[in-house]
């Protein structure tokens, strides 16, 4: 991909500039898409046979498949930034309604449906329109932002639940088709094959192992489905690679069984449960085989292991290199944190390192993740006015490996960041970490909370680092 191709999310919006996984969030990073978020609901279309027979074609498939992949309308409240002086005199209203459009996927007869985060967290209200007419509202059961999968539930009768597939078995080349509502028009049927596998969007999600696929997926296919020839659901539609804002052939979806473990996760948890080693993880390269005695690139090499933690109690070391991970070999580094991130708190694990050259055999009890890390755009506003629409989180060990940021810069990134917001105007972007704010060194969330408490002023100095370098910029209302 050359520098001038953006990752997009893709559910349909009306006109936003800047849209953060598109969505419901705005933010930097990530280029704009459009759509349009007053189209009406598609019409009903007839339903289908439930059962696979031997002579199945694939048009057949379709027909049995495709009621279980429904319309979703979303709403969300979000704050507006007006000048004061203008609200008071005319009376401008503080908040406004954002619209969503997109797609979802029944995956159980009592009526769970897997979509995207991007496309539902946040909402206020979640509309599901079914191809046989029929409407109902929705409760959001839970979303994960590190992977965009959310899982919403309906009540209601004689409900089309798809059959799951298994993403693990997929193979290059493999045929695949897309379903879903591309820009508010009616279910659309799209074919092609799985280009590539254990694609990494850091700027996208922080956890993700996406299908590749060809098969044309536009603004709307959003947590709609990719199926395979067998009508079995093997991935979760989520965003595009595109310069123009439309397919140019590069999609992307959410492997079904990572999108299953945490719809799991959520269900029976209500949060998303995941293990914890406590290790910054990296890609073995080809200069380091020879210089770190290495058979080859496949594993995952430890740049750092954080102080007591379930890795430096196990006896992992700064220099290993994790080939299995209980039990599994290591491709790459991907795969290790997923692997990772997928084992049960508690549960003990073998790992085998590469160390001096020699195998080394260790176990490791697995922790538990912390997740109360990231600041959410709505308490990041209790924080101050200032920080209206920009999602804030710590610094962990994991960011600071994703996005190269030495370790002699401390401070709070920036996930999101909404435009038209006093952020926005002050040129925040989503991965910029806020280093100083009038002066003051920020360490974590803890200190800028501190440092906003009973702050009254309308604006603030800033020291942004991004891309290696520093810069001031102000803040204000």
């Amino acid at each position: 991909m050359n520098s001038r191709m953006k990752i997009r999310g893709i559910p349909v919006l009306a006109m936003l500039a800047l849209v953060f996984v598109a969505g419901i969030a705005a933010g930097g990073l990530l280029a704009p898409m459009s759509g349009r978020a007053d189209t009406p609901a598609p019409p009903p279309a007839a339903a289908a046979p439930a059962v696979a027979a031997e002579d199945e074609t694939l048009p057949d498939v379709i027909d049995r498949v495709s009621p279980s992949v429904v319309y979703i309308t979303s709403k969300k409240v979000v704050k507006t930034q007006i000048n004061p002086f203008y609200q008071r005199f005319f009376n401008i209203p503080s908040e406004r309604i954002q619209k969503a459009l997109g797609s979802g996927v029944i995956v159980s007869g009592d009526g769970y449906i897997l979509t995207n985060n991007h496309l539902v967290g946040g909402a206020t209200d979640v509309r599901i329109h079914l191809v046989d007419g029929r409407e109902f509202d929705a409760d959001i059961v839970g979303a994960d932002p590190r992977t965009d999968v959310a899982v919403i539930k309906i009540k209601g009768d004689d409900l089309p639940a798809m059959q799951l597939g298994s993403s693990a078995a997929l193979r290059l080349g493999e045929t695949v088709i897309a379903i879903g509502y591309p820009l508010g028009l009616d279910q659309t049927v799209t074919k092609g094959i799985v280009s590539a596998k254990g694609r990494a969007l850091p700027d996208l999600v922080q956890l993700g192992d996406f299908i590749q696929t060809d098969a044309a997926i536009n603004p709307g296919n959003s947590g709609g489905a990719l199926i395979n020839t067998h009508g079995e659901l093997i991935g979760i539609n989520a965003a595009i690679a595109s310069q123009s804002g439309g397919s140019e052939g590069i999609g992307f979806a959410i492997p079904i069984d990572l999108a299953s473990s945490i719809m799991h996760s959520l269900i029976t948890e209500g949060k998303v449960v995941r293990g914890y080693l406590g290790v910054i993880p990296q890609p073995v390269t080809a200069d380091m085989v020879d210089l770190m005695n290495l058979p080859d690139t496949k594993g995952t090499l430890i740049g750092d292991v954080a102080k007591d933690t379930p890795a430096e109690k196990a006896g992992i070391e700064r220099g290993d290199v994790i080939v299995e991970f209980d039990g599994k070999k290591i491709e790459s580094t991907e795969q290790f944190r997923l692997l990772a991130a997928d084992t049960k708190p508690g549960t003990k694990v073998p790992v085998t390192v590469i160390r001096d050259g020699k195998r080394k055999e260790l176990k490791v009890t697995m922790g538990e993740f912390p997740e109360n890390e990231a600041v959410a755009e709505n308490e990041a506003q209790e924080i101050s006015p200032l920080f209206l629409g920009v999602g804030l989180q710590n610094l962990t060990d994991d960011l600071r490996q994703q996005l190269e940021i030495p370790d002699d810069v401390d401070g709070v990134i920036v996930t999101d960041v909404q435009q038209g917001t006093p952020g926005g105007d002050a040129g925040l972007r989503r991965g910029d970490v806020i280093v100083e704010l009038n002066h003051t060194a920020i360490g974590d969330l803890g200190d800028l909370r501190k440092m906003m408490d009973g702050y009254d002023r309308g604006m603030v100095l800033v020291v942004v680092y991004r891309d290696g370098r520093y810069f001031y910029t102000t803040i204000r209302e």
